[in-house]
């Protein structure tokens, strides 16, 4: 016999792995979930190359001229061939308002989310590892969260800050205060998700030999068991990213987010209300219509992965 037939077969490299995974396999089966994922990066690419795509700066007030304010779109009468999607009140350019407002309805839903992330897998560990009076304590603290809503909180918490500093020193810490409270406002979604995980795996062989071996408590729950309950952590980040915008967009359209300066999707969509029965309609609907159709493909993503995650719905 040959040394060749004798040798044993190539593990398969990790992007190999990846191709041959049921994530893939199902994702190429799924049209809608290739078309969702197509538009979420489109998003994602307009909003981190915003300063190279948009025609105007509209931070710029150099470039802004109050006297071409509530221009029409292009395919209306009237219209400005400089200014595709019109212009707002302000006279900046809709379509380069918009991108930069994704960008920043984007960075807080996704920075908010990883705060959301951080806290409630720190506190789901190790109320599911250690049990107990920890455990216990943990989960009333989160209960007493949950008792109270998202919105609630970050209305009475940005409207005292802002009342207490001012609004010209809210107006520059406006993202870092967004971040925050709707961050700590959801960290129960994932602190009862992870922890219900780790009941789940923590009586399992491979923990039990791990702890035979000798490992601290603090490598057995971030090395062992945390990697299995990543599926449910996911498939909720999704899902929390939309709910995070949708948040961020109520508190601007209450005056409680962003500035008009920095217009996110939300202020844009609260500066035009005032004039959507004047005639301005696009200043509101434009940006509306990118905001519902972000978090309706945020959304589906999150619907496939979760039916793709759970062995339960998945069908193949």
């Amino acid at each position: 016999m040959s040394s060749d037939v004798l040798a044993p077969a190539a593990a398969p490299s990790r992007w190999q792995r990846f191709k041959d995974s049921q994530l893939v396999h199902s994702f190429s089966r799924d049209k809608l979930a290739m078309v969702s994922f197509t538009i979420f990066v489109l998003y994602l690419l307009a909003a981190l190359l915003a300063p190279l795509i948009a025609p105007y700066n509209p931070y710029d007030p150099s470039a802004i001229d109050i006297m071409d304010s509530e221009i029409p779109p292009a395919w209306q009468e009237e219209a400005d061939e400089r200014f595709a999607l019109g212009t707002d009140a302000q006279g900046r350019d809709m379509l380069s308002t918009m991108l930069y407002g994704t960008r920043i309805s984007l960075m807080i839903g996704i920075c908010a989310v990883m705060l959301q992330m951080f806290l409630g897998v720190m506190i789901g560990l190790t109320a599911g590892y250690f049990g107990g009076r920890i455990d216990s304590f943990l989960m009333r603290l989160a209960d007493i969260q949950l008792s109270f809503s998202t919105m609630m909180v970050a209305i009475v918490v940005l409207a005292v800050f802002q009342a207490a500093f001012g609004a010209e020193l809210y107006a520059d810490l406006a993202i870092f205060m967004l971040i925050l409270v709707i961050g700590i406002a959801e960290w129960p979604q994932y602190a009862r998700t992870v922890r219900a995980s780790v009941l789940a795996e923590k009586h399992k062989e491979y923990v039990d030999a791990a702890r035979v071996m000798g490992f601290k408590s603090s490598r057995i729950m971030w090395r062992h068991i945390l990697p299995n309950t990543l599926s449910p952590i996911l498939v909720i980040s999704t899902v929390q990213v939309a709910n995070a915008i949708i948040s961020e967009a109520s508190l601007s359209f209450l005056g409680l987010g962003m500035p008009v300066s920095q217009p996110s999707l939300g202020s844009l969509i609260s500066s035009g209300f005032e004039y959507i029965f004047s005639g301005s309609w696009w200043i509101t609907v434009i940006p509306g219509i990118v905001l519902v159709v972000l978090v309706l493909v945020m959304n589906l993503l999150g619907d496939w992965l979760r039916d793709v995650l759970n062995p339960k719905l998945y069908k193949g």
